[in-house]
């Protein structure tokens, strides 16, 4: 962001400040991101982000103001002064402070929206989530725990009890985080809606040559799935004797589809570790990047999809695709949960992970019910993402009590 840019953003601070998202590189942040501008579409609003360049190369940049947050360890001096600041004073707050400076002090929002969906799930971004939201409510400001998901063994902590109840709002995403969260003792400040992407508008895009709509078998698989697996190479496996499966017993295609490209995580480098296995064979397709639009029109055209990434399997829930997901976490055993009642037979938990045929296994059974799956989606989805929009009406009756 040129400087100047910068100044003037730093004076318009009377509008709804969205932080800790990682980058629209992860498609999934991207489609929170673009569903909640839609929702909030007449009121102002600042993205605060962590690649600025991210954002403004796929859908984001029309939908709302963009600034580039301070990164501290890219500055030398200015790490060393708040490093020691937070040891000699113990003000683990200082480096929130400077990564939000230009919407902290003089510059403070009434109303800042934690939009990263899973900060409460892994021990590193909880850390920064608390810090980040003691620091905006000290300073004044209220805040707002957007479409997450919280680990329950997490509640446990005291800390992160506490934490909570800072917020004006949560809205959990999926009812095992609703009720961690009233175990915990934190309900008044709780409303649950489906997750903001379930709103998301697919985009257009030319489907290549290989891909056959309406049979095609969409698969994503991740680098993060694999650090959950308890038995090495299990995973990659078993997704490939899925695809050896798929393509000697039906007439199927497959279209491999990243969801995130970051470069310490990025999707691709497992899809291209399957592609090889496969390359040549005119059944099976794989995409490149694209907007988190234009993947979900890509997973509307499937016939059924497998999916490790979260916003991959919504995208093909609210287009009403039979879906298997690949998880990890309370995040897709909580969705899962909420569509059809029951975890099992629709999340396989990659920790689980140990007999080499165990996906066909799993879907096998979703192929044998693909019908019934598909229809109960469809009666569902109208209702469950006109759901998810209702939230909006929440952060806009904050929005007019901090405006009187």
């Amino acid at each position: 962001m040129r400087e100047k840019d910068r100044e003037s953003m730093e004076h318009q601070n009377d509008r709804i400040v969205m932080y800790l998202h990682g980058g629209s590189g992860n498609h999934g942040c991207e489609a929170i991101v673009n569903s909640t501008c839609h929702m909030l579409e007449e009121l102002p609003k600042l993205l605060v982000t962590n690649s600025e360049q991210e954002d403004r190369h796929y859908s984001v940049e029309p939908l709302c103001d963009i600034l580039q947050e301070r990164k501290i360890a890219e500055h030398f001096f200015a790490h060393v002064w708040y490093y020691a600041w937070r040891k000699i004073f113990r003000d683990p707050e200082s480096f929130m402070r400077y990564r939000f400076r230009e919407v902290m002090g003089k510059n403070l929002a009434p109303l800042y929206l934690s939009i990263g969906g899973d900060m409460y799930c892994y021990e590193l971004s909880k850390k920064e989530a608390v810090t980040a939201n003691s620091a905006f409510n000290r300073a004044g400001a209220r805040t707002v725990l957007w479409g997450c998901s919280l680990e329950p063994e997490l509640l446990q902590e005291p800390e992160v009890v506490e934490d909570m109840k800072r917020y004006a709002l949560i809205t959990p995403r999926e009812s095992i985080t609703t009720k961690a969260l009233a175990d915990a003792g934190i309900t008044e400040n709780v409303k649950q809606f489906p997750d903001p992407a379930f709103a998301l508008k697919p985009e257009e895009t030319k489907l290549p040559f290989g891909f056959c709509e309406g049979n095609t078998i969409g698969i994503n698989i991740s680098p993060m799935i694999l650090r959950h697996e308890t038995k090495s190479g299990i995973t990659i496996e078993n997704y490939r004797k899925l695809i050896d499966h798929i393509l000697e017993t039906t007439d199927c295609h497959i279209a491999l589809i990243p969801h995130v490209m970051w470069k310490y995580n990025d999707d691709r480098l497992t899809i291209n570790e399957l592609y090889g296995v496969y390359q040549g064979n005119d059944r099976v397709v794989k995409f490149e990047d694209m907007s988190c639009q234009k993947i979900k029109y890509v997973i509307s055209k499937c016939r059924a999809f497998i999916g490790a990434r979260t916003h991959a399997t919504i995208a093909a829930y609210s287009s009403c695709v039979p879906t298997l997901v690949v998880g990890y976490s309370v995040k897709a055993r909580g969705i899962a949960k909420d569509l059809f009642g029951m975890e099992e037979h629709y999340v396989l938990p990659v920790q689980k992970l140990s007999d080499p045929e165990e996906l066909i296994r799993a879907f096998t059974w979703m192929m044998e019910r693909e019908d019934e799956i598909r229809t109960s989606l469809q009666r569902r989805m109208p209702d469950y993402c006109a759901e998810a929009v209702k939230a909006g009406d929440e952060i806009r009756r904050l929005w007019k009590e901090l405006h009187g």
